[in-house]
């Protein structure tokens, strides 16, 4: 499997000697040092098989920060410009961004203001990171609980993604990225979307096309709309709930979600508003509940949970003053955007999300 996929100004590289590729691409241009960020969970699970099939000729400084949302902030990104600085980064240093969405968000942040910029790719070990974070540009970090409130928007040179390093990650991480996945569907190919109905295993191999095919759409919309103006917004279906219940949960250990789990839930949360409030058939609605929940198991809210969940999403970035903008679907594959849901559609959305049967 190798693919190259051609953005206007970067390259995505999917190939089963991605490493390799990358070394040489790193010989080809004149770098004065090299960086590897990792966390915790590539440092153990993804380094070493990194390290012995990627090469160069530069010296190799390995940063290291904690795995988990909870460790994607300014005060992280504090010690890794600081350790960069004591390591004699210049800004002819390159940084590798090898890890999930967390290290690619962070990372590219980090190196888009270090020393007002400095060249980085990203290396995605997960399947979020592979098929979403790591494409499109987008670079920050979370403020407090609230997520992604600072960044840029700036694309790496280069992408290089191995699918091997799936074989690295526990279900739950799997299932993670697999939302995306069936966002892809939803929001921009019904056919696509359809290979999941009939999906009825979820491993790397099953999903290797999938993975292709679902890159190739992200890179279709980032492409189209490279700052958010329009047709970008089509990416955030699910996310504007989701990524509140995310953020709700965030500092309680006991119900901490990953991304894709929360927006599993912000999906169906929105697939029931848009039959709701853009007439999307509720067969369609049906046909989403039905796939989603093969996959995702059911998040329990008590009525207080739900009152402050509605309450962050007035801090989603995709806002315009106090107006809260949802993403729906018209039908599978057609969306509508900055759509405006009354408070009561959202308590509704809940219970109808608390009353299916997983």
């Amino acid at each position: 499997m190798q693919h190259l996929i051609r953005l206007s100004n970067s390259e995505i590289i999917v190939s089963q000697s991605a490493e390799k590729q990358l070394s040489a691409w790193i010989e080809a241009n004149q770098y004065s040092k090299v960086f590897l960020l990792v966390d915790t969970n590539t440092h153990e699970y993804c380094l070493t098989n990194f390290l012995k099939n990627f090469a160069t000729y530069l010296p190799i400084e390995v940063i290291e920060i904690p795995a988990g949302e909870e460790g994607k902030n300014i005060e992280t990104c504090s010690q890794v410009w600081q350790a960069m600085s004591e390591l004699k980064a210049d800004r002819n240093s390159l940084l590798i961004n090898l890890g999930g969405g967390v290290v690619t968000d962070l990372g590219g942040f980090v190196a888009c203001t270090y020393r007002r910029g400095i060249d980085f790719v990203h290396f995605p070990t997960s399947l979020l990171a592979m098929v979403d974070a790591s494409i499109g540009g987008k670079n920050g970090v979370d403020l407090g609980n609230l997520k992604n409130q600072v960044g840029v928007i700036q694309q790496p040179p280069k992408v290089f993604i191995n699918p091997a390093y799936l074989n690295t990650l526990p279900t739950q991480q799997m299932k993670s990225g697999l939302a995306e996945m069936l966002k892809h569907g939803l929001i921009y190919n019904p056919t696509y979307w359809s290979k999941f109905e009939q999906m009825h295993q979820m491993d790397a191999s099953v999903l290797e096309d999938l993975i292709l095919e679902s890159i190739e759409i992200k890179v279709s919309v980032v492409e189209a709309d490279p700052t958010e103006k329009g047709i970008r917004k089509t990416l955030n279906f699910g996310h504007t709930l989701g990524h509140a219940i995310e953020s709700y949960f965030l500092g309680d250990s006991k119900k901490q979600l990953l991304h894709g789990e929360a927006v599993a839930v912000g999906m169906i949360l929105a697939a029931f508003l848009s039959v709701e409030l853009v007439s999307m058939p509720i067969s369609q609605l049906n046909r989403i509940v039905e796939v989603i929940t093969r996959y995702f198991s059911k998040v329990s809210f008590t009525s207080e949970d739900i009152a402050k969940i509605i309450q962050l999403t007035k801090f989603d970035k995709k806002n315009r003053g106090d107006q809260v903008n949802f993403v729906l679907l018209e039908e599978i594959g057609k969306c509508k955007i900055d759509c405006v849901v009354p408070e009561n559609a959202i308590q509704d959305a809940f219970q109808f999300y608390q009353d299916i049967e997983f």
